[in-house]
């Protein structure tokens, strides 16, 4: 009797041990929709056991602890709170979605890959190139977008379209910088940079196209409703298939080492009919 009651308290012990057992735990940012979609699409396949934590649910979360702890075999980080809690995190690989710090981070943390929020550089040239666009008005931030702008450059050189760029270093300085592309620019590019496009900064790129009558090119569908000319807008949920089959990778053994952060593969081509008419601008995507 007494070596069963052992037992059974020995039992009791390691079951909360094996019942937190998984291979990936997901670190959400917030409770978002548009997250919620990429998780949607993560867990539409093949989908591995896992823990979700919500960080915004909680005051504090030691995610070094928790790693530590349930020695999951890959992190799924859902946005840019989530990628900054791995930072301390060496050895566990770390999946990133919806950060647009990723890239930046990529060259300090080498158990990171995942995907962009940045669509290709060549599908925006492709539009300009249709719309017989030859200069680009972009603002952005060096430290946010300026990898993504070397790879835009040599794109629109090869395209011959020109880039005529403005650097910030605040969302205050953004509006002054928009002022100086007026008469020197056939259309204005809007960046998922979040210096250079903010709230308060999302009117005067607007009032810019609508004040010079040049099309402003954007990254997500809301814009169209406020008076961007098209966008190209990321599939959240083929993000996570994405995010699925590079932790698929990653559980079957494949190393991280030699993982590139990817791009978007799934790209929706959106227009507002209306201000591309009154602007004289028609295109066909290629």
């Amino acid at each position: 009797m007494r070596r069963l009651l052992l037992l059974i308290i020995a039992m009791a012990t390691l079951l909360p041990t094996l019942v937190q057992a998984y291979d990936v735990l997901v670190l959400q940012s917030r409770r978002d929709p548009g997250y919620e979609e990429v998780l949607k699409g993560f867990r539409s396949g093949n989908t591995p056991s896992q823990r979700t934590i919500v960080l915004s649910d909680y005051a504090e979360v030691d995610v070094a602890r928790i790693v530590r702890e349930d020695c999951p075999k890959v992190i799924l980080a859902v946005g840019d709170a989530a990628l900054t809690a791995t930072r301390k995190i060496q050895q566990t690989p770390v999946v990133a979605v919806m950060s647009l710090g990723l890239h930046n981070r990529k060259s300090s943390q080498f158990n990171l890959t995942g995907i962009g929020m940045f669509a290709l550089p060549e599908r925006y040239i492709g539009m300009f190139r249709n719309m017989k666009i030859r200069r680009v008005g972009v603002v952005y931030s060096p430290a946010k977008s300026g990898w993504y702008l070397r790879l835009a450059r040599h794109a629109a050189e090869e395209a011959g379209i020109e880039l005529v760029t403005r650097e910030v270093s605040a969302p205050r300085e953004t509006i002054g910088q928009l002022s100086s592309l007026t008469g020197k620019v056939d259309a204005l590019w809007m960046l998922p940079d979040s210096t250079a496009v903010t709230r308060e900064t999302t009117e005067a790129y607007l009032r810019f196209g609508q004040q010079n009558s040049v099309p402003v090119i954007s990254f997500a569908v809301n814009y169209l409703g406020l008076g961007a000319a098209a966008v190209l807008e990321i599939d959240r949920v083929a993000i996570g298939r994405q995010a699925n089959a590079i932790t698929a990778a990653l559980l079957k053994g494949n190393s991280i080492d030699g993982m590139a952060l990817g791009f978007p593969n799934d790209i929706a081509l959106k227009t507002n009919p209306s201000v591309l008419k009154n602007l004289g601008y028609s295109f066909n995507e290629e």
